[in-house]
């Protein structure tokens, strides 16, 4: 990836959201308390999940895994835009570039993949209970996960199969805070129509793809349980709710941006922070906030912290 073997450009020059000194210090702000936030609230389901026995269960495992996926994904392009929020030149290697682009495309088809898992997991539990535990079995998770990561790594290293070793002469400015493809791609010297229309066509059917997998799953397990259960439409509603609301706050900015036909910077722009900041916050706060048994987890993991606190505090005075 070393830019200097093929193309005149060893690096690119992010230009950023504003160069206003007032908006300049609402983005510093806004991004840190998120960036935080989700990394602090990521982890915490990470360390909830590993540490409590009630929660060795395949909905909680994979929930778990997602969150490990957010936690990376917000750490391949936030702390590169908080640094560069104040700088004048914000520029970046063209390894550094294609390995951002890489990460991005790879953890995001890996988190599509592993909402379809979460959403058959869903599907098990809600419409064959009594063979939840056979059917989701610790093999079946893990082979959910591997094949999630597969599939994010192939696409992603397909995306780049075909941009890694176009010429680039200049110019060198990537209208944005981290290195996307479309952007990449148009800086290219020579012709990239056909390849951008690739490879944004190729992003957006997976993305469509699937949501209409997701959505079309969730409406069949209402209607299978509105037609088989007895009053258990709002129970599985209750259940649901927050699964859907992750796959549409997940999947609406990534549509948007590959399939409307009228892309702007400044639109552009803030999917890209809303996908950045918001989104890898959906789930601690969605999943946590709308879970009982993740509360009472919470819960337990606060009073043990507190219990060996106390303890270490006595040990040391004695």
């Amino acid at each position: 990836m070393d830019g200097s073997n093929h193309s005149g450009v060893s690096e690119f020059v992010l230009l950023g959201f504003s160069n206003f000194w007032a908006m300049q210090l609402f983005l510093f702000f806004f991004s840190c308390v998120f960036y935080v936030a989700s990394l602090m609230g990521n982890f915490l389901i990470v360390l909830t999940v590993t540490s409590d026995p009630h929660l060795k269960t395949p909905m909680y495992f994979l929930l778990a895994n997602l969150s490990i996926i957010d936690l990376i994904f917000c750490s391949s392009t936030a702390p590169k835009m908080i640094y560069d929020i104040f700088r004048k030149h914000k520029t970046i290697s063209f390894g550094a570039c294609v390995l951002q682009i890489f990460l991005i495309h790879a953890l995001a088809g890996t988190e599509m993949v592993l909402l379809i898992a979460m959403a058959f997991d869903r599907y098990v539990a809600i419409c064959k209970p009594l063979h939840y535990l056979t059917i989701m079995s610790p093999l079946r998770c893990i082979l959910f996960l591997i094949t999630s990561w597969i599939i994010g790594l192939v696409h992603s290293v397909i995306q780049l199969a075909f941009v890694v070793d176009l010429p680039f002469c200049g110019p060198n400015e990537v209208d944005s805070f981290f290195c996307d493809l479309p952007r990449f791609i148009r800086l290219a010297c020579t012709e990239t129509y056909a390849l951008g229309f690739m490879v944004t066509a190729n992003s957006g059917f997976i993305s469509v793809a699937s949501f209409l997998i997701l959505i079309i799953s969730y409406i069949f397990i209402l209607f299978t349980v509105k037609r088989k259960i007895l009053g258990g439409l709002s129970k599985a509603l209750s259940t649901l709710s927050a699964h859907i609301t992750v796959v549409v706050l997940f999947f609406g900015p990534l549509i948007f941006f590959y399939i409307w036909p009228f892309p702007t910077s400044h639109l552009d722009k803030f999917l890209a922070i809303f996908d950045t900041f918001i989104t890898p916050l959906l789930n601690p706060v969605i999943y946590t906030f709308r879970n009982k048994e993740m509360k009472v987890a919470i819960r337990r993991l606060y009073t043990q912290f507190l219990n060996y606190k106390n303890m270490t505090l006595n040990t040391i005075r004695d």
